[in-house]
Order: structure tokens, then C-alpha cells, then sequence
């Protein structure tokens, strides 16, 4: 049951690191190329508190670090899980232009959450009706929520919607 539960949670997961990852294409800016290794990375593991993510409707004793457990150089990535969905918090050193450029990353469009302006897009493919991903831009580079129903649910609700819901939650407690 643990390894099916990581699985699904691979799944969940994923496609937003892929839909953010990779190199960039061309000459990459200044900003692009700024080395993880040189700004400190907010760690949503430790720097989100148990009550947000309650809020949010995840539960903290869920926590995951990495992908399915495993570090992803230049990111910082923790996922949790609630009855109908996962909400997965990325930082990176990237700029939100890496994110806006990467293909597959479709629908775009400006949000605010938690009275904080952002870009929220989806990703093409089989999931793309089961997430949804917003992007802050940070002092660091960036910080992303990405919200995924889970894929065993009947009529899930649309996965933006409730990350504009519960993403509220959330994005308070995130760094500026």
C-alpha cells in the first residue's frame, strides 16, 4: 500500500517539476542562471506551519521532501496529502519567465491568492484536467503551488478553483 501511495504521489507530482524543470533553450538570462547553489532556497518543509497546511485541508503528518522522497538539485519541494487532493510547494532560484517559456506549460493567466499576485498555468497532457499550478515570483526566484485532485475521485472539483481556495491558506505564510 506505501509503494502504491508513492507512486500516485509521483504521479501527482511530477508532471509540475517537469513542467518547470529542464534547461532553458537560447541564451539564458542573468537571472535564469543564477546557481541555486548561491541563493538560499525557502524550504517549504520547514517553513510552512502545520496549521496553514490544515487549513488548506493537507495533512502535515503527510509531508514528502523531495520527489517521492528524493532531493532535486537547484528546487526545494514538499508535498502533502488530504482526503481529495495533494498541494505540492516548489522553490527554485529559476525566474517566472523559465516557467512561462517551457513547452507544455499552457493557459496562463494572472491570479491573485492570498493577496498576492501570480501565474497560473496548467500542464499539457493526461493530468491536465487534475492539476493546476500558480507561480509567485520571490526574492529567490520563485515559489509554486501546485494542486492535484486525486485521480481515483469521481467528479473531481476543477484542481484551479480549489487552489485559489486553498492556496489562500497557504501563500501568507510564503516568503516575499
Amino acid at each position: 500500500m506505501a509503494h502504491r501511495w508513492k507512486l500516485m504521489l509521483l504521479a501527482a507530482v511530477l508532471p509540475g517539476l517537469v513542467a518547470c524543470g529542464g534547461s532553458t533553450s537560447g541564451n539564458p538570462s542573468a537571472s535564469s542562471a543564477t546557481s541555486a547553489a548561491t541563493v538560499k532556497l525557502f524550504d517549504p518543509c520547514t517553513g510552512i506551519p502545520n496549521g496553514a497546511l490544515s487549513a488548506a485541508g493537507v495533512d502535515p503528518a503527510t509531508k514528502d521532501s523531495g520527489v517521492a522522497g528524493v532531493h532535486q538539485s537547484g528546487w526545494e519541494i514538499c508535498g502533502w496529502r488530504g482526503p481529495k487532493y495533494y498541494i505540492t510547494v516548489y522553490s527554485t532560484a529559476r525566474p517566472v519567465s523559465d516557467f512561462e517559456t517551457k513547452p507544455g506549460n499552457v493557459e496562463f493567466r494572472d491570479v491573485t491568492i492570498g493577496g498576492r499576485q501570480g501565474r497560473q498555468f496548467r500542464v499539457e497532457g493526461g493530468s491536465k484536467d487534475l492539476l493546476c499550478d500558480v507561480v509567485f515570483p520571490a526574492e529567490q526566484g520563485v515559489l509554486q503551488i501546485e494542486l492535484s485532485n486525486r485521480a481515483a475521485l469521481d467528479n473531481p472539483e476543477n484542481p484551479c478553483a480549489l487552489l485559489s481556495r486553498f492556496g489562500a491558506e497557504i501563500v501568507p505564510v510564503l516568503p516575499q
